[in-house]
């Protein structure tokens, strides 16, 4: 397969892609540099078939998918070179993948039959760069981790530059780490483990790889948790309720997506609970040795500050959570009425205020787990890699965010009573306008002569003498009649 410049055949690819909804490019670089020997050689190695599969388990019809091969670029032998550019569909990417991959050998230094060395973040800049332009997407590194351009021994400080490539670039907005067993033996070197690594550009990039980690579809190869290397100062800790006490008219339930539901009776009107937490641990492989916790909530408009049982976390193991009590007061300020339209409209369901928990941990220390560097040790023998894991010194801070909900409960008894109210309204209307409507009987004495006369409400009548002249005019209204525009002289009044 002819061999083509990454950025000629990346840029066919993004040009190619059509406008989708979550449709963002991905960038897989696989390391075939001399250090990479045994996974090429050894026949019972699965190292191209996890790269295959893991393609396939990650894109989705119509993402731009570029993959090519890196090792370090020299004159005459460009590094990354792009096996295969192309834009998904629903049936081919596991087969093309594969196809591409077939041919791909370990690669030698240019009219030489030494091995090529490997740059790691020459590679990973030309993706961010070249492959993906400087927009949002995701950039897949296969490697196993030996850092050494031009030969360099000193893979400790290759590595550490490495790792300042992806915690102090701006472009990189969460980077994971998969550390593999795979055992495979070469005719120069054996090796037992492998590195795949996950960087998400941009923030879409960054929401697109959580959404492909929430759906499972990265699990669906890789089994291993992955390692974080960025960030390390948000979303560090999970807060999950286990308890509520003394908080009558309040329940509270975590509902899916993360999201603290807090259901309060509309009665309560000084809403207070104390909640024993599960302080969580997320950012594996770090454990936080010691942190100053600090935590307030913001709901409604209202801003309060969280008295927790401890202000203190040591030796936070990932995986292993610690108790943390706390006492929470709800919003009451923003609370509706029970008669106001907001709780009318509610009535039956709930009126919700939106808002969040918001937990700070200052003064962070932080420690690679010692579990993690004992695999690292057994899956890179002799590599120092586990340095590279050091968090950077400036990052001795984090904030962690539960979203919340307040969900007010008002009762239909309002709403009745409203209803009631206007149906009275009603009635009253009704039969003010049925009385309104009936003709009544009007009894008149015109020069000593007794008449009857019927008349709405609101109408006019003229009243004739004997003689047939007008002489007045009957007025009816809904409380009786009267005698308008009375001629002077005339015998005319209301009654006998």
């Amino acid at each position: 397969m002819k061999q083509r410049l990454l950025h000629l055949i990346a840029g066919a690819a993004l040009a190619s892609s059509a406008p989708l909804a979550h449709a963002l490019p991905q960038v897989f670089l696989v390391q075939n540099s001399g250090w990479m020997e045994p996974f090429y050689a050894d026949t019972a190695s699965r190292f191209k078939p996890l790269v295959t599969e893991l393609v396939d388990a990650v894109v989705s019809p119509g993402d731009p998918v570029v993959l090519a091969a890196f090792n370090q670029s020299l004159p005459g032998a460009p590094s990354p070179k792009a096996l295969l550019s192309f834009k998904a569909d629903a049936t081919s990417v596991r087969t093309r993948t594969a196809a591409a991959l077939a041919g791909l050998e370990v690669a030698h230094r240019p009219h030489s039959a030494a091995l090529a060395d490997t740059d790691l973040g020459e590679a990973v800049n030309a993706a961010i760069v070249t492959a993906l332009a400087g927009k949002p997407g995701i950039v897949w590194l296969f490697t196993n981790n030996r850092n050494s351009p031009n030969n360099d021994q000193a893979t400790a400080t290759r590595n550490r530059e490495f790792y300042t490539l992806i915690h102090q670039g701006g472009a990189i907005d969460k980077a994971l780490a998969f550390p593999l067993k795979m055992p495979v033996q070469g005719a120069h070197y054996r090796a037992n483990g492998l590195m795949v690594y996950a960087f998400a550009v941009g923030a879409d990039g960054a929401r697109e790889l959580d959404r492909l980690l929430a759906a499972g579809r990265v699990q669906k190869v890789i089994t291993e948790p992955p390692a974080r290397l960025k960030p390390i100062d948000r979303d560090t800790v999970r807060l999950v309720p286990r308890k509520v006490e003394g908080a009558p008219g309040v329940t509270f339930s975590m509902a899916p997506g993360g999201v603290l539901h807090a259901d309060v009776d509309a009665s309560t009107r000084a809403p207070t609970a104390r909640i024993d937490w599960h302080l969580e641990n997320r950012i594996y492989p770090y454990t936080i040795s010691s942190a100053v916790l600090g935590a307030r909530s913001h709901v409604g408009g209202e801003d309060r500050p969280i008295t927790l049982g401890s202000s203190q976390v040591n030796g936070l193991a990932p995986g292993k959570p610690a108790p943390l009590a706390s006492t929470m007061q709800l919003p009451v300020k923003e609370l509706p009425g029970n008669w106001s339209m907001a709780a009318l409209k509610s009535a039956g369901s709930a009126y919700v205020l939106p808002g969040r928990i918001d937990l700070q941990l200052s003064g962070q220390k932080l420690e690679l787990s010692q579990a993690f560097r004992q695999r690292m040790a057994d899956l890179f023998p002799g590599d120092p890699l586990p340095e590279i894991f050091t968090p950077p010194a400036q990052i001795q801070a984090s904030h962690a965010v539960l979203p919340l909900e307040v969900r007010v409960h008002y009762g239909m008894a309002p709403l009745l009573a409203l209803g009631a109210a206007a149906l009275a309204l009603l009635g009253a209307a009704a039969v003010a306008a049925t009385a309104y409507g009936r003709p009544r009987k009007a009894l008149l004495t015109v020069e000593d002569e007794l008449r009857t006369m019927l008349g709405r409400p609101g109408s006019t009548q003229p009243i004739y003498d004997k003689a047939g002249l007008q002489v007045a005019q009957l007025k009816t209204t809904l409380f009786g009649h009267q005698l308008v525009d009375l001629r002077e002289g005339a015998q005319v009044r209301l009654g006998r």
